[in-house]
């Protein structure tokens, strides 16, 4: 097609500042898990947007943040990768939060240059008032680090206000290129990710207060019954210490079945299908801090 623009675009920002959310709104499905937790992301997670003159991919990327274990370590390498080799930058910064040295921080990895889109999130949560005030001390910020060519928008990604002028905005800024993924698909994440991710979800839903972020989800195996329209998903919830394995078990076993019944209503959803659960709860020892134990989950170096 004549005058086809795609590429890709990391969306980044410090924890908790409304990425995925956007991902999944500017996507039109949920291909990310969401809290109102930090640090809820682990992995780049590509997002597909299929119009019929451009195709975007918006890499969500975990939130960027001061890191006390090799995990975060990791984490914050991702980021840094993914500013570096994409078409543009979206900033998420949230209006209900003060601009801080976090999002100062981030800026200035990002290339001179490269296209920057400043997107202020969840301004659903702030007056009008409060938002020109916002919009204000960003247009300061804009003038003190001289982002002269930077593109400020104001989204409620809730209320889906301005998501299809930010998408406009960001086609315009790619380079003319055929589609880089079929134009039939929303995401590249393989499908035992996107589980172990949505496992991970309901428990942060269930225990976040008591475990932030001790936990890690593995798919041992999984697949469709040859006898009928059942899926049966194996996985594996590691915790680091022997104590927080009965947190996750509960009492009578009762966390780990509500964990278990969130999540498997949303693996169905994915699958499409009745889908039969079994969560086993495993202490991996300071996996967080242990690089072999990393490796073995994915997060490479």
């Amino acid at each position: 097609m004549n005058n086809f623009k795609a590429g890709f675009v990391a969306v980044v920002g410090r924890p908790n500042t409304g990425k995925s959310t956007l991902v999944n709104a500017l996507v039109g499905s949920k291909i990310v898990i969401m809290s109102h937790h930090p640090n809820t992301t682990r992995n780049p997670i590509r997002g597909i947007v299929n119009r019929d003159n451009y195709q975007i991919i918006l890499v969500d990327t975990p939130g960027m943040h001061k890191p006390k274990t090799a995990l975060g370590t990791r984490l914050n390498s991702m980021v840094s990768e993914n500013i570096d080799s994409t078409d543009g930058i979206i900033l998420c910064l949230p209006a209900d939060e003060e601009i801080g040295a976090g999002d100062e921080y981030i800026v200035k990895q990002i290339k001179s240059g490269q296209p920057l889109f400043l997107v202020v999130t969840k301004i659903d949560l702030i007056s009008k008032p409060e938002l020109a005030a916002k919009l204000s001390n960003l247009n300061d910020f804009v003038v003190r680090l001289s982002l002269t060519k930077a593109e400020i928008i104001p989204i409620s990604a809730k209320n889906l206000d301005q998501t299809e002028l930010l998408l406009e905005l960001l086609s315009n800024s790619m380079p003319d290129s055929p589609a880089l993924y079929p134009k039939d698909i929303n995401t590249d994440q393989a499908q035992e990710l996107m589980m172990a991710d949505l496992i991970r979800e309901a428990a942060i839903a269930e225990l976040y207060e008591e475990l932030p972020h001790s936990v890690m989800v593995t798919i041992d195996e999984s697949g469709q019954r040859e006898s009928g329209n059942i899926f049966d998903v194996v996985a594996t919830l590691h915790v680091e210490r022997d104590s927080q394995k009965g947190i996750i078990i509960g009492p009578q076993g009762s966390k780990l079945k509500a964990i278990g019944t969130l999540a498997r209503k949303s693996i169905e959803h994915l699958v499409g299908m009745k889908v039969f659960l079994q969560i086993h709860v495993k202490v991996s020892k300071e996996w967080q801090k242990d690089p072999k134990m990393l490796a073995r989950l994915g997060f490479t170096e």
